[in-house]
């Protein structure tokens, strides 16, 4: 992951801290991301325009979405931080209360690593199926936050995202305009609502990370088809994945067909190498791109594009996570982690 100045978008893991782990490799070897010019690395969306675009947003934020019924999506309240037992293994940014990075170097596996991470892929995609059915009017987020919260622990692993870079929360749920990193919250589902629930568990000294977008109630026809494309993307991109393919071809796949459909795709956030550790190399672009580096095979990564109705532009919440669209459109991801096999790829995260 790497942000770039001037014209250039910036480029977030889909799930960021705020600083980097110590690394004794020069930045664009670290994050495989030329850095020419006034180029610069930054682990979180950074609101350098957050008077500005706070004012506008904070002004707008009640008013109805133009040319739709719904309402602005609001922050909740937030419950208390949920307990992990002592006996389940935590990683490592949890107890050395550490900000986290993007670790330099693909996540390649030998055999039992391989296992490793089949298991844990297979266990979130457990988590995110059971999330799914928890969709319903009048569901708090934060209601499918406990669910997850406790079969992720039940299961004997740590939900990834508590405590990673300071996020409160076991999940992200990310509602309607909400483009990800939603916090779980006091706000009920409403009927028509779109929910992108995404999971990441840590078993056994390995990640697995998934997400899809889940309809709540009656849903607009629209709406149902941005979800639907956005599937597609993902699945497409997947299709075309095998040892020593270049990974620009996963952005070029997902960007023509978004395009046929003439949906945005958005630039700022991106997938990453997966397995011991949260974040790593490669950074994977879901956008038509110039970037080098290809396929290894045996290697873990994700794939998770994230298309909008309207404008690609991310403006960030105080929270420092939420992060929603510049004009309120409908936002949708999917997400799966992947083994590059010789065959191709296989999805770890499926049941």
């Amino acid at each position: 992951m790497a942000a770039a100045s001037g014209s250039q978008p910036r480029l977030l893991s889909s799930f960021a801290g705020d600083r980097l782990l110590p690394s004794r490799l020069p930045l664009p070897h670290l994050f495989g991301y030329k850095t020419g010019g006034g180029h610069h690395v930054s682990m979180r969306f950074s609101r350098a325009l957050s008077g500005l675009t706070n004012l506008v947003f904070n002004r707008r934020i009640v008013e109805e979405v133009p040319n739709a019924k719904r309402k602005r999506l609001l922050p909740g309240k937030l419950s208390p931080r949920r307990p992990v037992p002592d006996n389940i293994l935590k990683p490592p940014y949890v107890d050395s209360r550490q900000s986290p990075g993007i670790s330099s170097g693909a996540e390649v596996h030998d055999e039992m690593g391989i296992e490793c991470m089949r298991a844990s892929g297979r266990l979130a995609a457990q988590v995110l199926q059971y999330a799914g059915t928890l969709v319903k009017p009048g569901v708090k987020t934060d209601e499918i936050d406990e669910a997850v919260h406790q079969m992720i622990i039940e299961n004997g692993a740590y939900p990834s995202p508590l405590g990673y870079g300071g996020f409160p929360k076991s999940v992200c749920t990310s509602v309607n305009e909400c483009i990800c990193h939603g916090i779980p919250d006091s706000r009920e589902l409403e009927d028509g609502d779109i929910i992108n629930i995404d999971v990441t568990v840590y078993l056994n000294g390995y990640h697995g990370d998934t997400s899809a977008t889940f309809f709540c109630g009656d849903v607009s026809d629209s709406a149902r088809k941005l979800v639907q494309v956005t599937k597609e993307c993902l699945d497409k991109a997947i299709s075309i994945c095998a040892p020593r393919v270049e990974l620009k071809k996963i952005g070029k796949t997902i960007h023509d067909h978004a395009d046929r459909h003439r949906y945005g795709v958005v630039r700022t956030f991106v997938g990453h190498g997966v397995g011991r550790v949260f974040h790593a190399d490669p950074v994977v672009l879901h956008y038509r791109n110039r970037e080098g580096g290809r396929m290894k095979l045996n290697q873990t990564f994700t794939i998770e594009p994230m298309l909008t109705m309207g404008s690609i532009n991310p403006v960030m919440w105080d929270d420092d996570w939420t992060v929603v669209t510049e004009d309120g459109s409908l936002s949708a991801q999917f997400e799966h982690t992947i083994l590059i096999t010789e065959g191709g790829a296989e999805i770890l995260t499926q049941c």
